[in-house]
């Protein structure tokens, strides 16, 4: 049960703002306290439910959208997520999502087109689904115990699945492309220019993806862009840094493979979408804390919740007086 504090309500606040309340508190107190609003909140548990989802949507969502362009004769959407997958995804994970795409290929060979439209379809269950559970994650964390209306809820989720869902692999293909795209051509310079400019593009579209989450998929109203952006770009920075460390360890293990076999693609792709879900669910807890401190509510738990969720028989005459 949540009993993170009520983030209260702010408005017209600016950019200005923001840099004065992350220099008076600190970077430090800052981070440790949303630490903690996370904790409170039971925000891992929402980061494992989260993680699960993605982890459908990335193997549902690669096997219909090759198998769709295998069948529209786009064979080089198929290249595109292939190459994408062996950039950003790391180790045994993106060797078990290159799989998909063969199997993708296989579907399409034999004939099977149910099969390619239900994992298109399912695909997109899974997205839907997962943007549900990220609103009800955030507003934990913000101290909101209520999602919105069943239909409102998943009905904007799935609009946040096509949009800011468009945006991450907007953000993966650009970390993906390397110079090789302009091989043929004499645009050396272009080249040359891109494979540096493809990494803050690559990570700037990731933190408007994220950004775009935080402003939207909570159930309050949410402050300027501005105030989210710290905590945007801490899950940007943490999710790189996850899955750099993930692709290094991989690689370098020489024992990782031969432990868990067949399902060492499995186990890495859970555990990547772990890490990336921790990182997503932390970043908006900084950016909650960033709006509670500057409402006045420094201290991340809400100790009435803590005293309510108590059976009867445990209350003890401290936490009566508490009350």
């Amino acid at each position: 049960m949540s009993s993170a504090a009520l983030v209260p309500e702010t408005r017209n606040l600016t950019g200005d703002d923001a840099i004065k309340v992350l220099q008076r508190v600190g970077k430090g107190p800052l981070l440790k306290a949303a630490l903690r609003r996370l904790r409170v909140a039971d925000g891992f548990s929402h980061a494992r439910s989260l993680a699960f989802l993605i982890a459908l949507v990335c193997i549902q969502g690669i096997i219909g959208l090759v198998g769709l362009s295998n069948l529209l004769h786009q064979g080089s959407i198929s290249r595109i997520v292939v190459a994408t997958i062996r950039k950003i995804v790391p180790g045994p994970a993106g060797r078990e999502l290159t799989t998909a795409v063969v199997q993708a290929h296989h579907a399409v060979d034999s004939h099977h087109y149910s099969a390619i439209l239900f994992a298109t379809i399912a695909g997109l269950i899974a997205a839907t689904t997962a943007m549900g559970q990220l609103e009800r994650g955030l507003n934990r964390i913000y101290g909101v115990e209520q999602d919105r209306p069943t239909v409102l809820k998943y009905g904007f989720a799935f609009l946040l699945a096509l949009s800011a869902g468009t945006l991450v692999i907007l953000a993966f293909a650009c970390l993906a492309f390397t110079r090789t795209i302009f091989q043929g051509t004499n645009l050396s310079f272009i080249a040359s220019t891109w494979s540096v400019l493809r990494w803050p593009l690559g990570l700037s579209l990731m933190a408007v993806a994220v950004t775009l989450l935080f402003r939207w998929s909570p159930r309050r109203a949410q402050p300027q862009f501005s105030w989210l952006a710290f905590g945007a770009a801490i899950s940007v920075v943490l999710w790189g840094v996850a899955t750099a460390a993930l692709g290094i360890f991989y690689q370098t293990s020489s024992t990782f493979g031969n432990t868990y076999g067949v399902l060492a693609g499995i186990v890495a792709l859970w555990f990547w979408c772990l890490l990336s879900s921790v990182a997503i669910f932390y970043g908006a807890a900084v950016a909650a804390q960033l709006e509670a401190i500057r409402a006045g509510v420094n201290d991340p738990q809400d100790i009435e919740k803590v005293i309510e969720s108590e059976p009867e028989t445990e209350r003890s005459p401290t936490s009566e007086q508490t009350r």
